[in-house]
């Protein structure tokens, strides 16, 4: 059964890789970090950012994919942000690195501030050395050793960002723009379909000055390139200036899951782990996902444009 399961694993994951799958997908910290899944928000809060991530899914399962991703964004000015994202992802024999630049252009009209933003990636994928050295490969296997050379591909996404009052916002972003069009050229399939991927999030942060307590509903819903719909309910409370940060999250779709948050802020540090479990039969056969961010901001001594998912200004 469990020879069944990893080729199941293996054979999933050289489709995920060799399609160009959204990799945002993989994250579940999006929450804190929305730089994982929109452009748009690259230098938005003011703060110069540092983050590192990391997420083990299906712990203890051979070959289970392992994500590890470090990123800056930070204003350039006033009206202009950048960020830069590296992310490494493991599954089964795949390797892949992926490149991300990000540029985003912020405003302000009223009680809103909002940012519009794209990214350019480069992403290269490739298998294992040691796959051909294993009991599945057949010598001069075309595909195998082109994939052991590696593929590249880039790509691109788009993406909105509004925050109103300080309080509520919706957050929205295109992925994998170029690789859909060149796979609806190669298939045929009929024009206008650019923007069938997306990641839409809506939510609101209510303040108990009294009780020095803040909590965040918020609603996720995407559609990712070989990701079946999915949607997410989240909460995150924050106490005592956000010292102790609290979340839950519900996924819906291909079975469900539910995962619990935990945060801290340390000075400029801010440190979350999360971990999640599946309704799916496949999750007595692992311990479950960890992920774990850290956050590093250094704050411009001028007034910062936001604050928002967290963040505190003076």
């Amino acid at each position: 059964m469990k020879r069944l399961l990893s080729l199941s694993i293996f054979f999933t994951g050289m489709a995920i890789a060799l399609y160009g799958q959204e990799q945002s997908a993989a994250f579940t910290h999006y929450q804190i970090a929305p730089i994982l899944i929109n452009p748009a928000v690259a230098g938005f809060s003011g703060n110069h950012k540092l983050q590192m991530n990391v997420r083990t899914q299906w712990a203890s399962f051979p070959g289970a994919p392992k994500t590890y991703a470090v990123g800056y964004d930070g204003p350039l000015s006033q009206v202009l942000g950048i960020g830069l994202n590296v992310l490494s992802e493991n599954i089964a024999s795949i390797q892949r690195l992926r490149l991300q630049l990000n540029y985003a252009f912020r405003f302000e009209s009223g009680a809103m501030k909002a940012g519009i933003g794209f990214s350019t990636e480069f992403h290269t994928v490739k298998l294992a050395q040691s796959t051909m050295s294993g009991q599945f490969y057949q010598p001069n296997d075309f595909l195998v050793e082109e994939a052991v050379d590696g593929l590249r591909i880039f790509d691109a996404a788009v993406g909105g960002y509004a925050l109103f009052n300080d309080q509520t916002y919706i957050n929205l972003a295109f992925p994998n723009l170029i690789v859909a069009k060149i796979s609806d050229i190669e298939s045929g399939a009929p024009e206008g379909a650019f923007f069938r991927y997306f990641a839409i999030a809506l939510g609101h942060r209510i303040t108990a000055d009294a009780y020095n307590f803040t909590i965040e509903p918020s609603i996720m819903m995407r559609k990712m390139r070989n990701v079946p719909f999915q949607v997410d309910f989240n909460v995150v409370g924050g106490f005592a200036d956000d010292k102790l940060i609290a979340g839950l999250s519900y996924r819906s779709g291909v079975g469900g899951a539910v995962g619990l948050m935990l945060g801290t802020r340390i000075s400029a540090m801010r440190l979350y782990y999360s971990y999640d479990v599946s309704f799916q039969r496949f999750q007595q056969y692992n311990n479950g996902s960890h992920e774990v961010t850290v956050q590093f901001l250094f704050e411009p001594a001028k007034k910062r444009f936001d604050h928002s998912l967290g963040n505190t200004t003076n």
